[in-house]
């Protein structure tokens, strides 16, 4: 890899890092604090909170006509969520093994946290749960998919991607075929030593 590249892919992993650590900081100034795995405000945020959750009947009056209309279309999609949740779940647990690639944490990925918040009621933490589930699975897979390919094929696209998981910029550039074969070893190796760390 480029040095200048290499440099520059160091530089970003540590400014993410500072930025974790700016918000973390940010986010405990809001008076929450972790008490196990349950978040607990302080109370007089707590009180704060219940006062301004809106009652059922006042929610279902004021909400958006085609939120009700579209609810049974987003929720049918846990029927295809459950069964990628399933499937990765066991093509990693059967598989990685077997490649010596550290397995996916799905807590790392999905949190579901917002029912603990006073302001919301039971159909706002339904639709948070939900989107917490999906949102955190999809980056349950992609992060299950990406060491997949770290393993079989770490080549960059020709065409600019608008979006790549976190893996993509460290892989080798479309055409770089001198030493691939021990590259690519490289690059398996690397994911055996994310399972000693």
């Amino acid at each position: 890899m480029n040095p200048n590249i290499k440099e520059l892919l160091g530089q970003i992993t540590t400014l993410e890092d500072e930025l974790r650590a700016a918000l973390r900081e940010q986010e405990t100034q809001l008076l929450y604090q972790f008490k196990g795995k349950r978040v607990e405000f302080e109370g007089s945020i707590r009180e704060t909170h219940r006062k301004l959750k809106r009652s059922l009947w006042r929610w279902i009056v004021t909400d958006r006509p085609q939120n009700f209309l579209t609810g049974p279309i987003i929720y049918s999609l846990i029927v295809p969520l459950a069964v990628l949740d399933l499937c990765v779940t066991f093509y990693q647990a059967s598989c990685f093994p077997i490649y010596k690639i550290a397995k996916v944490r799905r807590a790392d990925y999905i949190a579901i946290d917002r029912q603990h918040l006073a302001y919301l009621n039971g159909f706002e933490r339904f639709h948070c749960t939900y989107c917490a589930y999906a949102n955190g699975l999809i980056a349950y897979a992609a992060e299950i998919v990406a060491r997949t390919e770290q393993y079989f094929c770490p080549i960059k696209h020709a065409r600019q991607l608008f979006s790549s998981h976190s893996r993509y910029e460290r892989f080798l550039a479309y055409g770089e075929a001198a030493d691939y074969h021990a590259k690519l070893e490289e690059f398996r190796l690397a994911l055996e030593k994310e399972i000693k760390n």
